[in-house]
């Protein structure tokens, strides 16, 4: 694990595929936030105080993970602003994570026995009224490649009744993927999202950065992206 002091809120680890391997621990688990990731991050923040002098933030930080293909992947911790905190599409897909985990708990009570109608209307008519309205849900996202084979690669993976809608863009020779729930189920959409980063990486998930490529870019495929390029 080799780590490097960048300024003073913000700092650099490399893990090598080795070091990786012994965490039994892969990038997903970072964009995920699994437990496993937690308590790695953990460690780097003990280790980086000691090797490096680095304090830890003291209301959160945001974490740009970046692969380095056959070596392994650098971690950057950078503390951020509370008063001034952006949106963050690994919020959006640590929320696509609660739903996927609540879609398998929903599966695992199938096979329990149902709670009895009359205590289900037990609970007072006012408290649905009272409860706060559920969170929205992300359903846009964008992702960068290097390369046009790698969007291929990707789009060769994902199933091919896939309903997602797609658009690809070409900015600066990096090209982005517009990718939208359309008519899938949130799970999917959300597992798309995911592989999306085996093969690219996380751009954004607001819709100014779709007007700027609009703007600034130049449209290759302007619906059915996946689709086309799988075939």
């Amino acid at each position: 694990m080799r780590i490097e002091r960048v300024d003073d809120k913000t700092v650099k680890c490399f893990l090598s595929n080795e070091e990786l391997d012994e965490y039994d621990i892969d990038y997903k688990d970072f964009v995920l936030r699994s437990e496993k990731a937690k308590e790695v991050v953990q460690e780097i923040i003990v280790q980086a105080e000691e090797a490096v002098g680095y304090k830890p933030p003291k209301y959160s930080f945001d974490l740009q993970i970046m692969m380095l293909p056959d070596q392994g992947l650098i971690l950057t911790f950078s503390e951020r602003d509370p008063e001034n905190e952006p949106s963050s599409l690994i919020e959006c897909l640590k929320e696509m994570k609660r739903v996927l985990q609540k879609a398998k708990e929903k599966v695992g009570m199938a096979s329990e026995q149902p709670v009895p109608a009359q205590i289900e209307a037990s609970a007072p008519a006012e408290a649905a009224s009272q409860a706060p309205a559920p969170a929205k849900k992300p359903d846009f996202a964008i992702f960068s490649f290097d390369r046009l084979r790698d969007v291929m690669n990707y789009a060769a993976v994902l199933p091919g009744n896939l309903r997602v809608d797609s658009a690809l863009y070409e900015m600066e020779d990096v090209y982005y993927l517009c990718l939208g729930k359309g008519n899938a189920s949130y799970e999917r959409f959300s597992r798309a999202c995911i592989q999306a980063m085996e093969f690219g990486n996380i751009y954004g998930a607001e819709e100014k950065l779709l007007l700027r490529l609009e703007e600034h870019g130049r449209c290759l495929i302007q619906a059915k992206a996946v689709r086309k390029l799988r075939g």
